[in-house]
């Protein structure tokens, strides 16, 4: 007689109600109903406030002013949105925030792979240390840290540079970021040595290595690391309105908060409508890139 060989049972998978339940029609209907109701409620949460933004900056400011607010705006105008690129000069301040967005990009990028590359390869002398410090400094409120970086752009230690009202005030403080550095070690900590050691056997230098091989094969995170480094560079507030004082140079939300409470008579449609224009590359980026971000976090989490 010959034993048959069995295929191996494949794993159960764990949820909160079980296949035999779900079976049931019953259980079926009640489990995808609360699924969707949750799902709804949740989109509403989060949807509700840019459709918000967006419909009210199509009301006339009558309208907008009215006691009873309204979901449908009821006669669309979408002058608003003209008059808040021509007459708010919204395209200066536009450019000024992508030209600080990709500066830093490229300087944080940089800092950063540099930082976790040699932290996780090339095992410098109390490295574990310095490492630990960078994760402490994230334990650190970012409100305590304004004043010594504010005095340290004003009167650059050595240098005696003032970096107010100048890029740099912007791309310095941000070059090394504990957390980008954190998440590139892990996904080093994965790639294989002999990799590493097969590339120094052909002559490769450190630096020829990382742009060779370790970059290549770090694209997704690399991916996370540049949109969590553009988004926040155009979405932060509090920093820009210290460093630029000059209005010329200021980013997008800078400005429009110097708008909303300067003299001039900013009609609140018009300001709406510039702060939905603000909002635009952001959510289109996230739309583009979703894939890429929930990937690179993933990715370096699992031996395998």
């Amino acid at each position: 007689m010959t034993a048959t060989a069995k295929a191996p049972a494949a794993p159960a998978t764990r949820s909160l109600i079980s296949d035999q339940e779900l079976a049931r029609p019953r259980n079926r209907v009640v489990y995808f109903a609360v699924l969707a109701l949750t799902t709804v409620l949740f989109a509403a949460a989060f949807l509700f406030p840019l459709y918000w933004m967006a419909g009210s900056a199509l009301e006339t400011p009558r309208e907008f002013a009215a006691q009873t607010p309204t979901l449908l705006p009821k006669s669309v105008h979408a002058a608003a949105y003209r008059d808040a690129w021509s007459q708010m000069d919204i395209a200066h301040f536009f450019l000024n925030t992508a030209w600080y967005a990709a500066g830093g990009w490229l300087i944080q990028i940089s800092v950063d792979v540099c930082a976790a590359y040699a932290l996780s390869k090339l095992r410098p002398a109390f490295g574990r240390a310095i490492f630990a410090g960078m994760l402490a400094s994230l334990m650190l409120p970012a409100a305590a840290l304004l004043v010594p970086a504010y005095l340290t752009v004003s009167d650059l230690p050595l240098l005696h540079l003032n970096l107010l009202n100048t890029p740099w005030a912007l791309w310095l403080p941000g070059a090394a970021n504990a957390f980008n550095i954190y998440v590139l070690r892990r996904f080093f900590d994965q790639i294989p040595g002999e990799l590493l050691d097969a590339a120094s056997i052909d002559g490769a230098s450190r630096l020829q290595t990382l742009l060779r091989v370790v970059l290549p094969l770090s694209r997704p995170v690399l991916a996370v690391i540049s949109i969590f480094a553009v988004v926040g560079m155009w979405k932060d507030f509090l920093w820009p309105l210290l460093v630029l004082q000059d209005p010329d140079k200021q980013t997008l939300s800078v400005a429009l908060h110097r708008l909303s409470t300067s003299t001039t008579q900013v009609p609140p449609t018009e300001m709406i409508a510039g702060l939905s224009i603000a909002a635009v590359p952001m959510i289109v980026l996230f739309l583009l890139f979703q894939r890429h971000i929930l990937g690179g976090l993933s990715a370096g989490a699992l031996k395998g």
